[in-house]
């Protein structure tokens, strides 16, 4: 129902000069902040239970492969730190281990699961390389704290996959400007080769999931700008959406009322407004906002690339105040009609 009112909201804006002000609560009827996540989550995988080490299983063999691969001498100790209902979780130690960029002795965190990389741990690892890359063009500190991915990949066996990433001490959210200056900062990094987008196209290099919905991800065309992110936008966000609700009053509803109408919501967006292509976390809500060391650090992506006001269709869910909006706005400023077009990004969401 709740996605139906978005339509009729944004149905009602196209046909109206007024700026819409909609801005739904997080403890609204009809609406879920409730996904599975969290700092709290996210830490609880990484804590170590007291029972020391795990029996031989597929991914020991792997992972003493992998370390002396990568010249870190063996592996030293492998805790377990927690599963779910997909994968299993560990922190491990190695004789010779590499340092971070603050100079650290790095731990990894490593989850390996019973199904193939392709369906677990691929798009996991591509993001978080995206987002890492990104992250890295921060100075004067504005930057996420990101976990470097080591390897992932299939076992040998056949019979299962893992990931292989920098272990984290994640702890709460701490500083909201610093989240803002951050986030802000990943969105301003430019398309290229090395953060995987050597086209500077919309969408990623394979498809993924946001929460348990497939997200399709193809890309469009080289150089893109604000006339292909509102195709790619129409066709693979609200469009996928409807095509997965059979809804036929939304269909109905977007396809005469709203589509052929969303080109007004865009006019300002031209010239040197054009939009360009920012990597987004793709599922930004408070629980997936978190520190790590002091820094503010972000997880569980729907990693793509898209227009950066995109990224707030989840700000009604994450408790951005004042803080974070002037750490970001000092970055990027508001756009016109960037009020407009929030129910849009909104409803993706809903």
């Amino acid at each position: 129902m709740l996605f139906r009112r978005r339509l009729s909201i944004l149905c009602s804006l196209l046909h109206s000069p007024l700026v819409c002000s909609f801005q739904p609560s997080c403890g609204r009827s009809g609406t879920s902040c409730g996904r599975s996540g969290g700092a709290a989550a996210a830490a609880a995988r990484q804590q170590l239970t007291p029972k020391s080490r795990i029996m031989a299983s597929p991914i020991d063999d792997e992972l003493a492969s992998w370390a002396q691969e990568m010249n870190f001498g063996v592996v030293d100790k492998r805790v377990p730190t927690g599963s779910s209902g997909w994968a299993s979780f560990s922190k491990v130690s190695v004789t010779n281990p590499p340092t971070n960029e603050d100079g650290k002795t790095v731990s990894f965190f490593v989850k390996s699961s019973g199904r193939s990389n392709a369906e677990m741990f691929e798009g996991e690892s591509l993001g978080l390389d995206a987002m890492y890359a990104c992250s890295a063009a921060g100075d004067g500190g504005d930057a996420l704290r990101i976990p470097k991915v080591y390897k992932s990949g299939d076992f040998a066996s056949g019979n299962g996959s893992f990931l292989i990433m920098e272990y984290l001490n994640l702890a709460g959210r701490s500083d909201d400007l610093a989240l803002g200056k951050a986030l802000a900062r990943m969105h301003l990094a430019e398309a290229n080769e090395e953060r995987g987008n050597a086209k500077k196209a919309f969408g990623f290099p394979l498809d993924n999931t946001i929460g348990g919905t497939p997200q399709p991800n193809p890309w469009t065309a080289p150089n893109s700008g604000t006339k292909e992110w509102i195709e790619f936008f129409c066709k693979f966000r609200i469009g996928h959406q409807l095509d997965l609700a059979g809804d036929s009053y939304c269909s109905n509803l977007w396809e005469k009322d709203i589509e052929p109408r969303l080109p007004l919501l865009f006019e300002d967006l031209s010239g040197d407004k054009e939009i360009k292509p920012s990597l987004l976390h793709g599922d930004l809500w408070s629980g997936n906002i978190g520190s790590a060391d002091g820094s503010p650090s972000v997880f569980d992506p729907a990693v793509y690339w898209g227009h950066h006001e995109a990224e707030w269709g989840m700000a009604w869910c994450a408790g951005f105040g004042k803080s974070f909006w002037d750490g970001y706005r000092s970055l990027i400023p508001e756009d016109d009609g960037f009020l407009d077009r929030r129910p849009l990004y909104d409803a993706y969401h809903q």
